[in-house]
């Protein structure tokens, strides 16, 4: 949600944060070249840009990007100035708890599209169109735009306005300190949204599926996949738990810690994205694959010609 890998009093020797921004840094640029690549492909082709799925799972690549962005790039912050002025601070958590709260939203759009599709084959045209998903799009981010206004208006109201001018270490707890409470409760109504959701469009896939006697597979596979996503969006929530038990198992450890729940639960789950939902999908891979073999043969053609 924002939060860096380095929120803790002790500070690492040279060698190690260099070491540790390496790999972020690395990380970050790898995963967003491959999604890169997704953004890229989807914009080539009207194939894509005409249907409804296409656009909800580029809208989950996209806001991949910006979180893993705005993660790395407070991550590296937190090394290198280790504190920065407030309004510039809140700026970058707001931004980057909306697309943490859009992940799971997204997650559940898709799967009632892919509910839509398979129940209600006849109508998907007139109930998923392209104008009602960019909309939809639209309401994903104004609710969570909402969900953050009101630690926002706290902030302000509280806190005097010198403290904008002031400098802190950029986390979520270290500026919006007196809406924890708030936050948990509209996490956990967020989270019970969308697994009803998920769940609702599994056993109706599921009972659609045995009534028309219908190979539908793949879309209760895509919904399993979904809840699996879910599961490792839930793992921010969970991490101070689960954080706090290893840190009593392993008190010496605390920086080493900390670091390997930053890099497993805010970046490695925006590296499945484009391998669930991509490189599985057959119609998007093989424009993926013509579009990767195109680059490989050109830049071949050019090493032929210039030797």
């Amino acid at each position: 949600m924002g939060n860096s890998s380095s929120a803790v009093l002790l500070r690492d020797t040279l060698t190690t944060a260099v070491a540790k921004n390496v790999i972020v840094v690395a990380l970050c640029i790898s995963i967003n070249y491959i999604n890169g690549t997704l953004v890229h492909t989807f914009f080539k082709h009207e194939i894509f840009r005409v249907n409804p799925r296409y656009i909800l799972f580029i809208h989950l690549v996209l806001n991949d990007m910006i979180q893993l962005s705005l993660s790395g790039l407070l991550h590296v912050i937190s090394y290198m100035f280790y504190t920065i002025n407030v309004s510039f601070c809140c700026l970058l958590l707001v931004i980057s708890i909306c697309t943490t709260l859009n992940t799971p939203l997204n997650l559940a759009c898709m799967a009632v599209e892919c509910y839509v599709a398979v129940c209600f084959p006849m109508r998907y045209l007139q109930i998923c169109t392209v104008k009602r998903t960019y909309i939809l799009i639209g309401l994903i981010w104004g609710a969570s735009a909402i969900s953050i206004l009101p630690d926002i208006f706290l902030l302000v109201i509280v806190e005097p306005p010198s403290f904008f001018h002031t400098r802190v270490f950029c986390s979520r707890d270290m500026v919006f300190r007196r809406s924890i409470q708030k936050r948990n409760t509209s996490h956990i109504i967020c989270l019970v949204v969308v697994w009803l959701t998920l769940f609702f469009t599994y056993f109706n896939v599921l009972f659609a599926a045995k009534a028309a006697n219908a190979d539908v597979k793949k879309a209760r596979n895509t919904l399993l996949l979904h809840g699996f996503q879910l599961l490792l969006c839930m793992m921010t929530y969970v991490q101070p738990l689960l954080q706090a038990a290893l840190l009593y198992l392993f008190p010496q450890q605390k920086l080493a810690v900390v670091f390997t729940f930053y890099v497993f639960v805010h970046i490695m789950p925006r590296f499945l994205s484009p391998i669930i939902y991509g490189v599985r999908d057959k119609t998007f891979r093989n424009y993926l694959k013509r579009y990767l073999m195109c680059k490989v043969s050109t830049n071949k053609q050019n090493v032929i010609a210039i030797t």
